[in-house]
C-alpha cells in the first residue's frame, strides 16, 4: 500500500549507514515504521539498521524502560552512522480533523494521539489515520559533541551517551510532530532530566552543599524532590480535555463566547515565536486563569506555564491542572536556599526554551475590586534569567479580565467585614462550580501593550560578573518599575461594564433611591466624560438612554445588589442593605480612571480657601500630599508625569485653569463648579473615611505601647460600625478590612506604629488631622453635587 503522501521524508541524502531509532509503543507501530523504511528507504540501497528506543507514549505500563544494548554498540562503532528517529503520529478521521473532540468522546475514548493497541490496529487499516514522522537526523559524532557540551563525561566514553541520544531523538520527534499539529501542543519533555544534568545546576548544588553544611548527595536529593513538586507535566490529551472542561464550566454562568480581540492574540502569537512572553493578568475571579487558557487554546497558542499556589494542589484539581500547564510554588520559601535555587533554574529553563509563562501580577485575588500592589518575586526571577542571557528579550503581556458580574464577590465582601477566607480544597471547588448555576453576563479579556525587557533594561549580559550590593538594589528598583508599568497598562485597558458604571452612579447618590430617568441624569455627565476621554468599555455605551439604564438596573436587581420599589407612581432603585461593599467592588474595578480628577477637585478647593497666599503652590502641595496619602491604593505616575496628567485633567474642563488660581477664591470655586462630573465624593471619600477610622483609632492608642495590628484591625472594625451608626461616615463601604489594612501600611510607612518616639502622639494626631481635612473637602464636593441636582448651580 503506497504511503508516500503520508510521510515526512528524511531530508539528509548520504551514503553513510543510517540507523533508524524507532519510537514505537506497540507491535502495530513497530510494523508501520518498518513498513515505511522498507518502502521509502530500502530502495536507495544505503545500509540501514533499526533500533528501538524507550517509547514516548504508553510508558506507564513500563516503569523503567530499558535501552536496547544495540544502541550502545552503535554509538561505539567506527563508521559514524546517521541516526534518524521515527515515530507514528495518530490522527482523528479526516472529516473530524481540526475539531476539538467533545468532552464525552475524550473521556470515553481517550487521547486520539495516543490510542491503545486495539485502536491502533483498527486505525492502521485507514491510511489517513496515521503518519510516519521523521525527526531531524544527526551523526553519532554530532550527538557526542552535543552531549559533551551539555556536561556529559569524556567523549571516549559511551556510558550515559545512549540515554542522551534517546532523549534527543524523542525531542526531535516532538518538534517534527509539532510542525504537523501546530504550536497548540508545544509542551516540554524531559524537563527534570535536562535541568538536573546541566553543569550549572550540578555546580550550584555543590556550592549549596558547602554553604548549608550538608552532603552534596543529600542536597541533590532535596533539589530533585523540589523540582518534582514544582514542575508542570504537560499532557496534550489533558490540554484538550481541560479546554473542554473549562468551556463547560464557565458557560454554566457566563455567555458562550469570550469577548477579546483575535488580532491582538495573533500579534502575541507572532511575538512568542521570537521571544518568550509572560502573561500577567489581573486577578478578580477563580475563573481568570481558566478563561485566559481557553482563549489561548482556541487560537492555537500553546498552554502557558502558569504559577499556581501550592494550596491549589489538591485532588482532583491539582493533578489535572498540573498536566495542563500549572506549576506549583510555595507561598513562602525565603529561608529555604535549595528551594529558591531549584525555582530559579526552572524559570531559567522555561525562558531559555521560549515557553510562555503566566502568573497573577497581584499575587492573589482582589477583595476590593481595585488592582492590588504587584508582587515582585517571580518577575525578579525572569529579569535575572534575562540579564544572564537566557533570552535576547522577554515580553511582558498585561492582561485585564473583566466580568459583567463576578461569582466570587459575595465571599469578598464577607472577608472585608472581617470574615475568614475559605480554604481551597475539594469542598471549596464544588462550591465554586455550584455558584455558577445562575447567569452572570459575559467575560471580557483585553491585552495591553507588551513591555519589552530589552527596551526597559537594555541588552542582556551573559558574561556579567556577580552583582554588587548596589547593583542588586538597582535591579530591585528596575523590577519594581517593570511591575508598576505592567499594572498601569492593565488598568489602562480594563474595560468599563454597565454594572460598574451604574454602581458608580448609585453610590454617588448615597442611600437615595432613583427612578430610571433620574439614573439617566446621574449618569449623563459620566457618559459624556467617558466619551470625551475615549475610555475603554465592554460595549457601546447606551447608559444615556432609559432602555440601556433599565437593562443594567434589571441585572443588578436580579443579582440582589439593587432593590426595586414599585409601590409608588414609578419604580425606584437603590443599593440593597448590606450590598454597598458589593456595589463598591464593581465601582472599584474602574475607579482608577477617575482618581486624578478627584484629586484635582480637592486640591483646588484647598487652594481656594481663605488666608492662602501662594494659591498655585498650595494647589500642587495639596495634590502631592493626596498622592502620598493614597499611594497604597492607586498606581500614580512618577511625580513629574503626575503633574502633567493632573494639568491635562483640569484642562478638559477649562484650558485656562491656571489663570483662575491667580484670580483668587471666587475664580477657583467657579473652576471647580465647571467639573463634569464631580468625582471626589464617590471616588476618594469612601477611602478617606476608611482611613479616618484608622487615623482616629490610632490617635487614641497609647504611644508607649506596641501595636498588635490584628487587634487594632478588630478595633477599627468596631469603630467603623459605630461611625456608620452615627453617620460620621457616609456608607458601609468604608467599613472594610481591606481599607483598614492599606491605611495601616501607610501608617507603618510613616513610622506611626512603632512605640517609643517622643513626638509619636503629635505625629499620630497630625496624621488623623490630615485625613479629616481631606474628608471635609470631599464633603464639600458632595454639597456641590446636591446644589447641581437641585439646580442651584448649573
Amino acid at each position: 500500500m503506497p504511503r508516500a503522501h503520508q510521510v515526512q521524508q528524511v531530508d539528509a541524502v548520504t551514503d553513510r549507514r543510517v540507523v533508524f531509532l524507532l519510537d514505537a509503543s506497540s507491535r502495530v507501530e513497530r510494523r508501520l515504521l518498518l513498513d515505511w523504511i522498507t518502502e521509502h528507504h530500502a530502495p536507495s540501497g544505503i545500509r540501514w539498521d533499526a533500533i528501538p528506543i524507550p517509547p514516548s507514549r504508553r510508558r506507564r505500563r513500563r516503569r523503567t524502560p530499558r535501552l536496547d544494548p544495540r544502541l550502545e554498540a552503535c554509538l561505539a562503532a567506527d563508521d559514524d552512522p546517521l541516526l534518524t528517529p521515527l515515530r507514528v503520529a495518530w490522527f482523528t478521521p479526516k472529516k473530524k480533523r481540526g475539531a476539538v473532540r467533545s468532552l464525552g468522546r475524550l473521556v470515553l475514548l481517550g487521547d486520539p494521539r495516543d490510542p491503545g493497541r486495539a485502536r491502533q490496529w483498527l486505525a492502521s487499516r485507514t491510511p489517513d489515520r496515521f503518519q510516519v514522522v521523521a525527526g531531524d537526523a544527526a551523526t553519532v559524532t554530532e550527538l557526542r559533541d552535543r552531549w559533551v557540551h551539555n556536561g556529559g563525561p569524556g567523549s571516549s566514553e559511551t556510558t550515559g551517551l545512549a540515554e542522551f541520544v534517546a532523549r534527543q531523538a524523542a525531542l526531535a520527534l516532538e518538534r517534527a510532530e509539532r510542525r504537523l499539529r501546530g504550536l497548540r501542543y508545544k509542551v516540554p519533555r524531559f524537563v527534570g532530566e535536562d535541568i538536573l544534568s546541566r553543569p550549572a545546576f550540578r555546580g550550584g548544588i555543590a556550592r549549596l552543599a558547602h554553604e548549608v553544611g550538608k552532603p552534596e548527595a543529600d542536597v541533590l536529593r532535596e533539589a530533585q524532590g523540589y523540582l518534582k513538586e514544582i514542575r508542570a507535566t504537560h499532557s496534550p490529551y489533558v490540554i484538550d480535555l481541560t479546554a473542554k472542561l473549562i468551556h463547560q464550566l464557565y458557560t454554566q454562568g457566563y455567555g458562550e463566547s469570550l469577548h477579546y480581540d483575535r488580532a491582538q492574540l495573533a500579534r502575541i502569537y507572532a511575538l512568542a515565536q521570537r521571544h518568550p512572553v509572560v502573561f500577567l493578568p489581573s486577578h478578580k475571579s477563580n475563573l481568570d486563569h481558566l478563561v485566559l487558557q481557553y482563549a489561548l487554546h482556541e487560537n492555537g497558542h500553546p498552554p502557558n506555564h502558569t504559577a499556581g499556589g501550592i494550596n491549589m494542589n489538591f485532588f482532583p484539581v491539582g493533578p489535572l491542572i498540573r498536566r495542563s500547564g500549572v506549576f506549583f510554588i510555595r507561598r513562602t520559601f525565603k529561608d529555604n536556599p535549595v528551594y529558591k535555587f531549584v525555582l530559579r533554574h526552572y524559570i531559567d529553563y522555561l525562558i531559555e526554551k521560549r515557553f510562555s509563562l503566566e502568573w497573577y501580577i497581584e499575587g492573589g485575588r482582589s477583595r476590593s475590586g481595585k488592582l492590588l500592589p504587584p508582587r515582585f518575586g517571580l518577575l525578579a526571577n525572569v529579569v535575572d534569567a534575562y540579564r544572564r542571557g537566557k533570552s535576547e528579550d522577554v515580553h511582558l503581556i498585561p492582561v485585564a479580565i473583566a466580568y459583567d458580574q463576578i461569582q466570587d464577590v459575595g465571599a469578598y465582601t464577607a472577608e472585608q467585614r472581617g470574615g475568614a477566607k475559605q480554604r481551597e480544597n475539594f469542598g471549596w471547588f464544588v462550591n465554586v462550580v455550584r455558584g455558577l448555576r445562575r447567569r452572570f453576563g459575559d467575560i471580557h479579556i483585553r491585552f495591553g501593550e507588551p513591555v519589552s525587557l530589552a527596551a526597559m533594561l537594555g541588552p542582556p549580559d551573559p558574561h556579567a560578573e556577580p552583582q554588587t550590593e548596589s547593583e542588586e538594589d538597582e535591579q530591585t528598583i528596575a523590577v519594581q518599575k517593570l511591575a508598576f508599568e505592567v499594572s498601569v497598562r492593565i488598568n489602562n485597558v480594563t474595560p468599563m461594564t454597565p454594572t460598574s458604571l451604574v454602581a458608580l452612579a448609585l453610590l454617588g447618590r448615597g442611600d437615595r433611591a432613583l427612578s430610571v430617568p433620574e439614573t439617566v441624569v446621574a449618569l449623563g455627565n459620566l457618559v459624556t466624560y467617558i466619551r470625551r476621554r475615549k475610555l475603554p468599555t465592554t460595549m457601546e455605551i447606551d447608559l444615556d438612554t432609559e432602555a440601556g439604564v433599565q437593562r443594567a438596573l434589571d441585572t443588578l436587581v436580579e443579582s440582589g445588589i439593587v432593590n426595586r420599589y414599585a409601590e409608588g407612581p414609578e419604580p425606584v432603585y437603590a443599593i440593597a442593605p448590606d450590598q454597598h461593599l458589593t456595589a463598591a467592588y464593581y465601582r472599584n474595578t474602574i475607579i482608577h480612571f477617575f482618581v486624578n480628577a478627584a484629586i484635582a477637585e480637592l486640591a483646588l478647593l484647598r487652594a481656594g480657601e481663605d488666608h492662602v497666599e501662594d494659591r498655585r503652590g498650595t494647589f500642587w502641595d495639596e495634590a502631592m500630599r493626596l498622592r502620598d496619602l493614597l499611594k497604597f491604593e492607586f498606581f500614580f505616575a512618577e511625580k513629574d508625569r503626575f503633574r502633567v496628567e493632573l494639568a491635562d485633567e483640569i484642562a478638559l474642563h477649562d484650558p485656562k485653569w491656571e489663570s483662575a488660581l491667580a484670580r483668587g477664591p471666587a475664580a477657583i470655586q467657579s473652576l471647580v463648579r465647571s467639573f463634569r462630573p464631580f468625582n471626589a465624593h464617590r471616588i476618594l471619600r469612601p477611602f478617606l473615611q476608611g482611613y479616618q477610622v484608622v487615623g482616629d483609632t490610632l490617635e487614641r492608642e497609647n504611644p508607649a505601647v506596641a501595636i498588635d495590628q490584628a487587634k487594632l484591625l478588630d478595633r477599627c472594625l468596631g469603630v467603623g460600625k459605630q461611625y456608620l451608626l452615627q453617620r460620621r461616615i457616609s456608607n458601609a463601604e468604608s467599613v472594610s478590612k481591606v481599607l483598614f489594612e492599606a491605611a495601616l501600611r501607610l501608617a507603618k510607612n510613616r513610622g506611626l506604629l512603632e512605640p517609643g518616639a517622643p513626638d509619636l502622639a503629635e505625629r499620630r494626631k497630625a496624621f488623623a488631622d490630615e485625613i479629616r481635612s481631606a474628608v471635609r473637602r470631599a464633603d464639600a464636593v458632595e454639597a456641590l453635587v446636591a446644589a447641581r441636582v437641585t439646580r442651584l448651580i448649573s
